[in-house]
């Protein structure tokens, strides 16, 4: 018997050992009590953990272990009344309820009969020849909500699906496998996408019909029908599967061959040229340092006739932030002032002012930090409310990069309270970052959930908290307004849903808020500070989203990352930051203990030692889903990242032994290169998929093909053959897969690289090839690299925007810090070796090298900055090329 709030039932957290500082445990409880759990706003009482609880139609008892805020209102009608409602409707407890995914959970009390993925729901297909409906989406989808209280729910739509239809419910953050493949068959036949995605599927899981979201009745306009109702669907595909089973299959298996002939199709042309052939498989024609640039101009042209110079961004409403096409803006900044064009200036306008404009909207939670999903209108104001733990990090790194470039105050603000968000709200009590927080949350107005109801104010609210004076501040600070100010754009409040409430936007400079009001900028910054942690706890009283708990593997390689530059980077902070809600002020240090705390997690509770293989996730315990390529790109990056910010050798070994895994797993031997998504092992999924678009996260191969140069130059005797007369030269193995994974989109980045505009970035990489190696060194008795001496040089390295370094870390006086780069890196040791034996006085320096070609090395932090913000000269046979960019409005 544990108290358990009824939204975090499914992590089985005692509340006592919640990470969250706003639960409140319950000692004592009697059995029903019902109390209020402060962070959900839903109830906990203490109960067995074994209830009646079985299978629709069935006896069997499964142990309660739901996540849905129905679980408890459940649970206590089911105590009193025998496992039913009082009015006798049976409580539904079906095998989802012994899944651990948070989404899966959300509907174990369907009345729809669900099986997980897997083997039992296609056995069961197969012999009773039903089609299979399969359901995909995440646990804080809002449209999934919606698709679940109108149909799932609803007896008579159950019914059907009982029926008819052996009903698949899937977590797309879990199974993004399964995603992939089903997703391509909807976009290709519907010309769109989304979620919940719902597709009909052969026993054979071959798709004959799909869509996303379907509504409770049929839409209806001008008299023709535009969207059928579920059970529309659900009845006119069961009548075609029993008068046309054979002619429905049939379709099912010509529709699967024809998305495999155009993923082979794809993959010959790939591979096909007069360039780089290898024993691994067909000749791909590799990607010329001329081509690289061509490739950075042509991103910046292709997104600079999108940008919308009003007000940020590329293209209309909805807009979503897509860090890699900043990421690409900035690459292709510095190749800029590399080769001395003179749009470089222009090509950093775009990105900045795109960056600002997304910080100041309403898109940015100005209360609590970290970025909503996206914003439905075209001010970047009205967001979908969600947070997602993908967004956060990869947004923390660019507005970091801003920064380095820039060296404004306000982007260091955006990382440290997107960061702080992350470490306040979303870590696990062990290190690792949940998933996401949903757009809805209960509304206590309306009696239900809404969405944004835990973030949107009325005026009146915020002038009753604050009072007149700093009332008055903050409603002109963030245009807030009587009648409410979703009113920006048509976009912005569709349906009506936000009347007379508003969403804090930022339209004004700060500067002339503070002047109306008689204070200096600096005044009101303080007293806005203030404003909004005030409100911030007023919110914290109302019922919050619910969490997903789930730790996903590639999501934290993304956290790490984050954590780790920003602990480095953020020391060029001039003055050093102070809190300034929602930015709690902390030493930079205290996000490399975070980035550590991760880590730990995700080698403790992700990586199978033993079959030295990576879990997708963890929640309650370790998914029973392998690792997929993006899982180990992204957090080979974040080891990489964590490893330069000085977490120790341990985390560069580790990324260097998950890169082998991930190149065994995933590697696209016999084509172009690059990775597929998946192994291929897994016969239930139909087709193995190479992503090619960068979109809300990038694609394996882009992160990776960056990784891979990064691990060129920290690990050149690391390389596979290295060392053998006739052999490959030190790092080879890692340099050719960087370059062929390159070869391998060498048509989508010339004709589009605003696809991939990550896989951008990765060409800069190659046209600054070989990589400048900085070393940051520490002889015998200068007490290493955490020596203050020392950490001051690894902060100075890290605060420049220079993307084409690796940096290595040689503790002389640590003899397995010289063991290990002995046998991974012996040119630097021995240089470093060779300075110090011919200058015994020294202390702890930095050596900035490439092409075997060190600069004199410098114990001056200012100059080691200076040196590497300097962009350099172009790397040998890279050849200039102007970046033509003439953008609207300038």
């Amino acid at each position: 018997q544990i108290n358990h709030c009824v939204t975090c039932f499914t992590g089985s957290h005692d509340l006592s050992q919640h990470p969250s500082q706003v639960h409140r445990p319950v000692s004592q409880v009697k059995c029903c009590s019902m109390r209020q759990c402060l962070r959900h706003g839903q109830h906990w009482g203490r109960a067995c953990r074994q209830l009646p609880f079985g299978f629709a139609g069935s006896t069997r008892s499964v142990g309660i272990t739901g996540t849905p805020r129905t679980r408890m209102a459940h649970m206590m009608r089911a105590m009193s009344s025998g496992g039913h409602e009082p009015s006798g409707e049976t409580v539904y407890t079906n095998r989802l309820a012994q899944e651990q995914s948070p989404y899966l959970l959300q509907h174990q009390h369907n009345p729809v009969d669900w099986y997980p993925w897997g083997p039992e729901a296609f056995e069961k297909a197969r012999k009773e020849d039903k089609p299979i409906f399969l359901s995909v989406g995440y646990a804080t989808c809002h449209w999934c909500h919606v698709m679940e209280r109108e149909s799932f729910e609803c007896g008579e739509t159950a019914a059907l699906l009982n029926e008819h239809y052996v009903a698949v419910k899937v977590d797309r953050e879990e199974r993004p496998d399964v995603d992939r493949v089903y997703m391509s068959y909807v976009q290709a036949v519907s010309g769109r996408g989304g979620w919940p995605m719902s597709v009909f599927l052969t026993p054979d899981l071959e798709p004959m019909y799909g869509g996303t979201y379907y509504p409770k009745a049929d839409m209806v306009q001008g008299g023709e029908l535009v969207m059928p109702a579920f059970t529309t669907v659900l009845r006119r595909l069961a009548a075609m599967w029993r008068t046309n089973r054979e002619e429905m299959k049939a379709k099912g298996t010509a529709i699967m061959s024809q998305l495999q002939q155009a993923l082979e199709q794809d993959a010959v042309a790939a591979a096909a040229g007069d360039g780089d052939s290898d024993a691994e498989g067909a000749g791909a024609r590799g990607l010329s340092r001329d081509e690289c640039g061509v490739v950075l101009g042509q991103v910046v042209e292709q997104l600079a006739r999108r940008f919308d110079a009003r007000l940020g961004g590329f293209g209309g409403a909805p807009k979503f932030p897509r860090p890699a096409e900043i990421n690409a803006l900035l690459a292709a900044h510095q190749w800029a002032k590399v080769t001395g064009a003179a749009d470089a200036v222009e090509t950093l306008h775009m990105a900045v002012f795109t960056l600002d404009k997304m910080a100041a909207g309403g898109m940015y939670d100005h209360l609590g930090g970290g970025f909503h999903r996206y914003s439905v209108d075209e001010y970047w104001h009205v967001p979908h409310f969600e947070k997602m733990t993908y967004d956060n990090p990869q947004l923390a790194a660019t507005y970091l990069d801003a920064f380095l470039l820039g060296g404004q105050p306000r982007h260091a603000r955006v990382v440290r309270g997107v960061l702080d968000y992350l470490r306040r709200d979303m870590t696990h009590a062990e290190g690792g970052v949940f998933s996401a927080e949903d757009a809805d949350s209960f509304n206590t107005e309306a009696g239900h959930k809404t969405e944004g109801a835990f973030y949107v104010w009325t005026h009146k609210e915020v002038m009753a908290a604050l009072g007149p004076q700093r009332g008055a501040l903050f409603s002109d600070a963030y245009a807030l307004k009587p009648q409410g100010n979703c009113t920006l754009s048509p976009r912005s409040d569709p349906h009506h849903e936000f009347g007379g409430k508003n969403v804090p936007i930022m339209l004004q400079p700060l500067a002339e808020v503070a002047a109306k009001h008689g204070l200096t900028e600096a005044q009101a910054e303080e007293t806005l500070a203030g404003c909004r942690h005030e409100l911030h706890a007023l919110r914290a009283q109302r019922p919050r989203p619910q969490l997903d708990d789930k730790v996903v593997a590639a999501w934290n390689g993304m956290v790490i990352s984050a954590y780790a530059r920003a602990s480095r980077a953020l020391a060029a902070e001039k003055p050093p930051a102070t809190p300034c809600w929602p930015v709690d002020g902390a030493p930079p240090a205290t996000y490399l203990e975070a980035a550590l705390r991760a880590a730990r997690f995700a080698r403790q509770h992700l990586w199978d030692a033993g079959t030295r293989r990576l879990r997708r996730s963890f929640c309650k315990g370790p998914s029973s889903v392998g690792a997929f390529a993006d899982d180990y790109a992204q957090m080979v990056c974040g080891l990489l990242d964590l490893y330069e910010a000085g977490g120790g050798a341990e985390w560069l070994a580790w990324a260097a032994e998950l890169q082998g895994v991930q190149d065994a797993l995933f590697w696209d031997a016999a084509g172009a290169g690059g990775y597929f998504s998946t192994d291929g092992r897994d016969p239930a999924i139909r087709l193995r998929i190479r992503d090619e678009y960068d979109g809300a996260e990038p694609t394996a191969s882009s992160v990776s093909a960056a990784n891979l140069a990064r691990l060129a130059a920290l690990l050149p005797g690391a390389g596979a053959g290295a060392g053998g007369s006739g052999q490959p030269p030190p790092g080879a193995e890692y340099a050719r897969k960087a370059a062929r994974t390159l070869a391998a989109f060498r048509e989508q980045l010339l004709q589009a690289p605003i696809v991939m505009p990550q896989m951008a970035v990765a060409a800069l990489l190659r046209l600054r090839t070989p990589l400048r190696q900085v070393i940051v060194a520490a002889p015998k008795g200068s007490g290493g690299l955490h020596s203050p001496a020392a950490s001051a040089l690894l902060d100075a390295v890290h605060g420049a925007y220079a993307p084409d370094k690796a940096v290595l870390l040689l503790d002389l006086g640590d003899d397995a810090c010289v063991q290990f780069w002995r046998a991974h890196n012996p040119q630097a040791l021995s240089m470093a070796e060779a300075h110090y034996a011919a200058h015994a006085g020294d202390g702890p320096l930095v050596f900035i090298c490439q092409d075997y070609t060190c600069q004199a090395p410098t114990a001056d932090p200012e100059r080691a900055t200076r040196l590497l913000a300097a962009a350099g000269a172009p790397a040998a046979g890279a050849a200039p090329r102007p970046l033509d960019v003439k953008l609207p409005g300038m």
